[in-house]
């Protein structure tokens, strides 16, 4: 998944997803050393755990995104860490005593194959004791191949205005879901232009992920249905998951 193109769109939607923060603002508290974050994006959760004190570094593969990332340290007075690079090839010199996921970062790993090798790698980089914890989304799915308004309009300064389209995909043989967006501007003269975005996640369920974890070297998790706790039910909407390595 390449998100230079989808930076723009990204912030608007999510720059004020606040779900996740205070749990793992929480484990950063509570965990001794430096903490890394897997797909850090345009450091939502990045700059959040650095306000709070913990040092943290975030690795993420879109340049483009790290440079939105940097932007938002300067607004907020920030120094960050930015390292570019995916989960399954990076390499860094110290091992981290708090790695996460957050917010389905995961879910662009697309085979067993690039899944294993990046959790291997991201044990790897864990130090002895150390916490993984990452969230995923539960499979659920909408009516596929309908468009449907995304529920955000966005406005410029100059008063042009932004409506968020989209349209799903499922695969399950694959385990693959595209979304398709599209963000429709109009200008306050009446001109409409279109931009195409394509996110393609590849979802996970609970108890393979579980086996993914033991497969790659860690111990069994602890997983939660909500970022305050309890057991995951047909309502949830995430899958909270925390490991450490096994045998530590």
């Amino acid at each position: 998944m390449d998100y230079d193109d989808f930076s723009d769109l990204y912030d608007h939607q999510y720059d004020l997803y606040r779900d996740d923060l205070h749990f793992y603002a929480g484990l950063a508290e509570r965990m001794p050393g430096r903490v890394l974050e897997i797909g850090a994006g345009t450091g939502r959760v990045t700059a959040f755990l650095a306000r709070r004190g913990a040092q943290v570094t975030g690795l993420e593969p879109s340049a483009r995104m790290i440079g939105r990332a940097r932007e938002r340290a300067r607004r907020e007075g920030l120094t960050l860490d930015f390292v570019q690079g995916d989960a399954a090839g990076f390499a860094l010199t110290e091992r981290f005593g708090l790695i996460l996921a957050p917010f389905n970062a995961l879910m662009h790993l697309y085979t067993p194959a690039e899944q294993l090798a990046a959790l291997r790698n991201i044990r790897a980089h864990l130090a002895p004791g150390g916490t993984f914890a990452f969230d995923l989304y539960v499979p659920r799915f909408g009516v596929p191949g309908t468009l449907r308004h995304e529920g955000e309009t966005f406005y410029a300064p100059d008063g042009a205005r932004t409506d968020v389209f989209l349209v799903q995909r499922h695969d399950p043989p694959r385990q693959l879901l595209t979304t398709e967006y599209f963000a429709d501007t109009t200008t306050p003269q009446g001109q409409l232009s279109r931009r195409h975005y394509t996110l393609t996640q590849r979802y996970y369920t609970r108890f393979e992920t579980e086996w993914l974890l033991r497969c790659a070297g860690f111990a069994a998790p602890r997983v939660t249905g909500s970022f305050q706790g309890g057991p995951v039910t047909e309502s949830s909407e995430v899958m909270v998951f925390q490991t450490q390595g096994e045998g530590e």
